[in-house]
């Protein structure tokens, strides 16, 4: 069946000039006439049976069912450019894997790990997004996500990583030579601002007293904590699967012990499982579940 698509020209030529408000600069930017620019609009309008755009003498303004189209028009035009790009740039013989990761996670994690699976597969190209949220993966324009085990992932696939346990880290210049419970109570205290009852939660796993645990400076993520630590600003509260490079060269140190409840676990999210998986998100599904399932001494 002949799907009901108007033409690119006419999505083209309607989408810039609705992002500029003006048919001219649609046309300049086009490299048409205005005139072009009109009638191809005209034609869509015509096609969609809404109008579109409210033309007063020169002047053309976006009517509100106008501004919504534009607004899905763009989205997809944008992704049909970005998916072409990506097939442009893709050797010949190899193929290309779209994953949604936590920031952090990616930073800190996956990214310095990433060398070892293109040695193993350097015919498959690896792009990571940013994803804070849970979204749905089918329709997404994504292969796979690296996310928190989450409610809003279920129907989909999902594999278990790693556990996030933690720690409270610090630049070991800040240290006094006490290293003791007394010492932890006296120094600056580094907050994750989502997760203000951090320092409260642990003072009761561990029983280290803490003397107004929520004092201290708010940052929104946990690489954030990390760096504000290596400055020498105070004691974070961070995952330690995040620092293990850092506190084995000892950059970082880590003398309490860690808190006793897993914060968040990670996991893998497939739109279905490996096994009815393509050859090249197989590949990369298991390469991570080995990845996680290493000692910590052994994942570099």
């Amino acid at each position: 069946m002949r799907r009901k698509i108007p033409s690119n020209a006419a999505l083209m030529a309607f989408e810039a000039a609705a992002r500029h408000g003006s048919f001219a600069r649609a046309a300049a930017e086009l490299s048409l006439t205005e005139g072009a620019i009109s009638r191809q609009i005209g034609r869509l309008e015509a096609f969609l049976g809404v109008m579109l755009f409210e033309r007063v003498g020169n002047r053309v303004r976006l009517l509100p069912n106008g501004e919504r189209y534009a607004a899905q028009v763009r989205e997809s035009l944008d992704r049909l450019e970005r998916d072409s790009q990506y097939l442009m740039g893709q050797p010949v013989d190899g193929a290309s894997l779209d994953i949604a990761v936590i920031p952090t996670f990616a930073m800190r994690w996956l990214i310095p790990r990433l060398s070892q699976f293109q040695q193993k597969h350097p015919n498959i190209t690896v792009h990571l997004a940013e994803r804070m949220d849970p979204f749905v993966l089918a329709g997404s324009g994504f292969d796979a996500a690296i996310h928190f085990e989450h409610p809003a992932w279920t129907g989909m696939r999902t594999y278990h990583l790693l556990d996030e346990v933690l720690v409270p880290i610090c630049h070991p210049e800040i240290l006094t030579g006490d290293e003791g419970t007394t010492v932890l109570d006296n120094l600056p205290r580094l907050h994750r601002r989502q997760n203000p009852e951090a320092w409260q939660r642990y003072s009761e796993e561990t029983g280290i007293p803490l003397t107004n645990p929520a004092i201290g400076a708010r940052y929104d993520l946990h690489a954030m904590l990390i760096e504000a630590a290596l400055a020498g600003l105070g004691v974070a509260l961070v995952p330690r699967l995040y620092v293990e490079t850092e506190l084995a060269q000892g950059r970082l140190v880590a003398p309490w012990p860690e808190g006793k409840a897993i914060s968040k676990s990670f996991c893998l999210v497939l739109p279905e499982s490996v096994g009815l998986s393509g050859e090249p998100i197989k590949a990369f599904a298991q390469w991570i579940l080995d990845e996680a399932r290493k000692p910590s001494s052994t994942r570099h």
